[in-house]
């Protein structure tokens, strides 16, 4: 059996580091916002090339919270109008709700399945105060394109990059979290980057919005009992904050690996029933998922089961059409609609052999 996902081999490279940086927290035994927390997002912030690093409880409250912090310096209002992907996961709608704004679902470019610029240009309205753009599977969005657009328009640009750690544009050679005003980090266990439990955090180079923030996360206070705003408990844990800086020291490489499958996958899956993903070959991509498309997929999906290939759906339901969002469920979002029927993702890790690999291709070969 080829498992979608291996977290015990991807995290048992690092088991002896892990139990003796388990200790050391042990025996310092300050687990909430120490040491570590502010190593971490010290590092992160190198790594992302930003200046500052908040750590969060998870990549929902990351996003949330970027969102409150610019209602907190006034920047955001309640109601005001935020332009999301349609085919995101839930959470980067639910953020937005739970800053009490509302979100505008845009269809995806088909291609890559990340926001479309053309769509937005055509749903762009004066109510429009940011747009979150989702570098979804690990994949960058149109970055400097919807920058720029957001700067002719006085538009809040948000990275939503829970699934992008260590993506780089072309041009410039940036990162994913310093590609906009504000970034959201998710570092749920099956990251690219990814703790051993939740874990979140934003990266911005707003020294204003990075102490909203830090008072935000932490119930609106800089000094114990002493509450400056009315704040939220969302922090990063501290033993998970030492796991995320041991991972990080691999994050390059492992990428890299994943790249690696990834062309492999391109240049030898060869089937006409299957529509391979968009990619340059650059380092835009960290493949957080292998995405490809098929028009029956409970078909397809029996076969790899028969073979014993793993797979995951990224994802199976588009937003509109959840129950919890039954408000937005009048919208007609055919491109949305489609790549959600026919999506299914292939195994891609760091740590899968080369036989592996070559397995999984030979199957998808002889559906």
């Amino acid at each position: 059996m080829i498992s979608f996902l291996d977290l015990r081999k991807i995290n048992n490279r690092f088991r002896k580091e892990f139990q003796e940086a388990f200790s050391r927290s042990l025996d310092a035994s300050h687990f909430i916002l120490g040491e570590n927390v502010s190593t971490f997002e010290r590092e992160f912030s190198q790594y992302c090339g930003t200046k500052f690093c908040i750590g969060t409880a998870n990549g929902l409250d990351a996003l949330t919270l970027i969102l409150k912090g610019y209602i907190q310096l006034g920047k955001l209002k309640k109601g005001d109008k935020i332009i999301v992907p349609a085919n995101t996961f839930i959470a980067t709608i639910l953020s937005v709700l739970h800053a009490d704004l509302e979100p505008v679902l845009v269809e995806p470019n088909p291609d890559t399945h990340n926001l479309s610029l053309q769509e937005v240009k055509k749903i762009l309205t004066k109510d429009v105060k940011a747009i979150i753009m989702v570098h979804l599977y690990g994949q960058l969005a149109e970055a400097e394109e919807l920058r720029h657009l957001s700067n002719q328009h006085d538009l809040l640009l948000i990275e939503d990059a829970a699934q992008a750690h260590g993506a780089m544009t072309n041009s410039k050679s940036t990162r994913a979290g310093n590609l906009s005003d504000a970034a959201a980090f998710s570092f749920y266990p099956s990251k690219n980057l990814g703790a051993l439990g939740d874990g979140g955090a934003i990266t911005t180079n707003d020294s204003e919005l990075h102490e909203t923030l830090k008072l935000l996360r932490n119930y609106g206070s800089k000094e114990k009992y002493k509450n400056n705003i009315i704040g939220y408990n969302s922090r990063l844990d501290d033993v998970q904050a030492t796991f995320l800086s041991i991972k990080l020291k691999c994050l390059d490489d492992d990428n890299q690996r994943r790249r690696v499958i990834a062309k492999q996958y391109l240049n030898d899956i060869n089937n006409p029933k299957i529509k391979l993903p968009f990619y340059n070959g650059s380092s835009n991509h960290v493949f957080y998922a292998f995405v490809v498309e098929v028009e029956h997929r409970a078909d397809f999906t029996k076969f790899l089961d028969k073979h014993n290939i793993g797979w995951l759906i990224h994802y199976p339901i588009a937003p509109h059409k959840q129950d919890a969002l039954h408000r937005f469920s009048h919208l007609k979002l055919p491109t949305t609609e489609q790549i959600h029927k026919r999506i299914i993702s292939l195994p891609i890790s760091p740590v899968m052999a080369r036989e592996e690999v070559r397995s999984v291709i030979e199957v998808v070969n002889t559906y």
